[in-house]
């Protein structure tokens, strides 16, 4: 594949896969959704090898940042997916539910012992020490009310922690065809911003509210003590303010998630621009790309502050319930005082009760707002942690795993080391409906529901046998399928139909670690990573010295790298290997798989961006390390394969031809096409 272009999916495409995906495990094969098709397009986006075989597709609207203009409702979280996060850290939160029953016990008392002091001033009685023991309650609840508030702060930072471990851990083992699907910008903020939201659960109320219980209920029972008519009043009114806070907080938990999956098109959106940054400024398309971003973020503004207008609503009532409550409580309590039915230094008990009765009902109106929160965003978290990892239908798909050993050589020893059996491959796609489509389900007539799904063919029947140390190259135009094929070997899909086998073993019976252990896979555009050299080389040979990865540097003319820089192996290559050339690049990306020498070398384009002189030496390289290995290449330049041992001919999904160069050339008009147009025949 070349020239392709990397459109974001939608999030209901991203749905569709999970429910594709699904009936792909059932029957052995798992599709790759809204990735880009053989053709080097997106499948859908019509033209291309495939979709001249298939016959005219239907266009596909293209939206900015391939978002459609409403999120969804999304998966919602409940309180009890949210308890395992909070349980990791039981510990630390009994201490702290000890220490807030302890603070309850002594805010319980201070009320108490203030009635007994108005009492002693007006029978004109000494204080004695009634005064010092008030003081030590206060200063013990500051003492106590500080000390919890530092661990609950650091279990918030635990839980934000695990999670994030947790929620890294699924990233990086999901099938390849979730990141197909989805917008790596919100990935990034679901680990960033999501997870930080959990933090408010502890940080805001949910634990102090068992102190809380114990204030408010001790607050109850001793007013009911003092005056019960005051007590029914406060009563009345506190139950209208949970009524209300109950209603709301419903719209809390969805305008959350809500505002948090737009916090994620905005990562997103910026990850986008950051990444593609060169290409537009060179296109002239800065403000435009500028304005788009603008409004991804204005989208989120909206989302916030629907928020905070709900919250708003919630965030008074305790005030409000408060200063009705006090003010029904000083207008009846005055009225008994002066009929004698109560004492002053009762009156100011019941007020003192009164406020230590409405602060912990704040805290749990706050644990409220702050939980409902955390489930907007928790909700987006357990969307990806429910998804299944890359090998969890392996076992259906193959009763026992088999481990493969060095270069195969302990399976079957006269199979071949690659087998395609009329392997079938499809990618599904879905496409959004017509807006005036009678099945659109979509609440804005102006937005259709992307709800057609159907399947794009890239290999149709792909039958051929990789000789064990021999060197086979796969031509064909674009679009043909030829990436697809080596994307089957290293197992990052399985066939629809048919058989890819290692070793003359079924790939799906293989572990894959153990399988790809055995394979070295050059991507036709492979990354390299942020870092040093040694970290790229190192990447999938930990254990290999530095002697090692200097040799194989200079093996694929890359020493002028270690020499221009005097860090040598620790010279940084940039965001991306930005501090290396293209062709540079590739000899990295080539470098790191020869360093691990692995059994079988699979080669995208290796060479597409190198010059005359760098290919020869690449070349020569490979040969090199290349002796005893099986290896199979992709090129479209035909001199660097011609003298491979066998040339396998793909087009348009299927095998057309094999044989040497020139049988090809006198057999395959399609090959012997290419080569003229190469100046090779």
């Amino acid at each position: 594949m070349s020239d392709t272009e990397t459109t974001p999916g939608t999030r209901s495409a991203a749905r569709a896969a999970e429910r594709a995906a699904a009936r792909a495990a059932r029957t052995g094969s798992i599709p790759l959704i809204g990735r880009r098709d053989a053709t080097g397009g997106r499948p859908g986006r019509g033209g291309g090898a495939d979709a001249a075989a298939d016959g005219p597709s239907r266009p596909v609207r293209r939206i900015p940042f391939g978002r459609r203009g409403e999120t969804p409702a999304g998966p919602r979280a409940t309180f009890r997916q949210l308890l395992p996060f909070i349980f990791e850290h039981r510990p630390v939160l009994i201490v702290v539910a000890v220490l807030s029953v302890i603070g309850a016990i002594a805010s319980l008392a201070q009320p108490l012992l203030v009635g007994r002091v108005i009492t002693i001033v007006e029978a004109d009685d000494p204080l004695d020490g009634i005064v010092w023991a008030l003081v030590a309650l206060v200063v013990v609840s500051a003492v106590i009310t500080g000390y919890q508030h530092y661990l609950l702060q650091r279990t918030g930072e635990g839980v934000v922690l695990s999670s994030r471990r947790r929620l890294i851990a699924k990233i990086l083992h999901l099938p390849i065809a979730e990141f197909d699907t989805r917008r790596t910008g919100d990935l990034v903020s679901r680990v960033g911003s999501d997870t930080t939201m959990l933090r408010a659960v502890l940080t805001q109320g949910l634990v102090e509210a068992v102190g809380g219980a114990v204030t408010f209920v001790g607050a109850i029972i001793a007013m009911l003590v003092i005056d019960p008519v005051l007590l029914g009043l406060t009563v009345l009114v506190i139950t209208v303010a949970i009524t209300t806070v109950t209603l709301l907080s419903t719209r809390v938990r969805e305008a959350s998630h809500a505002a948090q999956a737009k916090v994620g098109d905005v990562a997103a959106s910026v990850e986008r621009a950051i990444t593609s940054v060169r290409t537009i400024r060179a296109a002239g398309a800065t403000e435009r790309e500028v304005r788009d971003v603008e409004i991804e973020a204005e989208g989120a503004w909206e989302m916030g502050v629907k928020v905070a207008r709900v919250s708003a609503l919630i965030v008074p009532i305790a005030g409000i319930a408060m200063q009705v409550s006090f003010l029904v409580v000083l207008g009846v309590g005055g009225f008994r005082v002066a009929s004698g039915a109560i004492t002053i230094a009762d009156l100011v008990a019941f007020i003192l009760f009164l406020f230590m009765m409405i602060l912990p009902l704040g805290q749990a109106f706050g644990a409220i707002t702050s939980v409902n929160q955390a489930l907007g965003a928790l909700g987006r978290i357990q969307e990806i942690l429910d998804l299944p990892d890359e090998d969890a239908h392996d076992r259906q798909l193959a009763a026992r795993a088999v481990m493969v050993g060095p270069a195969n050589e302990g399976l079957l020893p006269d199979a071949a080391a690659v087998e395609f059996d009329d392997v079938h491959f499809a990618y599904a796609v879905t496409r959004p409906s017509d807006p005036a489509d009678p099945g659109n389900e979509s609440p804005d007539e102006h937005l259709p529901e992307p709800d057609v799904t159907e399947r794009q063919p890239v290999l149709r029947g792909v039958s051929f046998s990789v000789p064990r140390g021999r060197r086979i190259a796969l031509v064909g135009p674009s679009g043909a399928g030829k990436s697809t094929i080596l994307a089957l070997i290293e197992r990052f899909y399985d066939p629809s139909v048919g058989t890819v086998r290692l070793g003359g073993l079924d790939l799906r019976s293989l572990d894959r670690s153990e399988l790809r252990a055995q394979i070295g896979y050059v991507e036709q555009d492979a990354p390299v990573l942020a870092g040093t050299l040694r970290d790229n080389l190192k990447l999938g040979s930990p254990d290999a010295t530095d002697a090692e990865c200097e040799h194989v540097l200079q093996a694929v003319n890359l020493g002028t790298v270690l020499e221009r820089d005097p860090a040598g192996l620790d010279a940084q290559v940039g965001e991306n290997g930005i501090m290396l050339s293209g062709g540079e690049r590739q000899r990295l990306a080539i470098a790191r798989a020869l360093l691990a020498a692995p059994p079988i070398l699979l080669l995208d384009e290796s060479t597409s961006s190198l010059d005359g002189v760098n290919e020869r030496m690449m070349r020569e390289a490979i040969d090199a390390v290349a002796a005893g290995r099986t290896l199979i290449v992709i090129a479209h330049r035909l001199s660097t394969v011609v003298d491979s041992d066998r040339i396998v001919v793909v087009e348009a999904g299927r095998v057309i031809g094999e044989g040497t160069h020139h049988e090809l050339v006198e057999t395959v008009p399609l090959y012997r096409e290419l080569a003229e147009h190469q100046l090779l025949v």
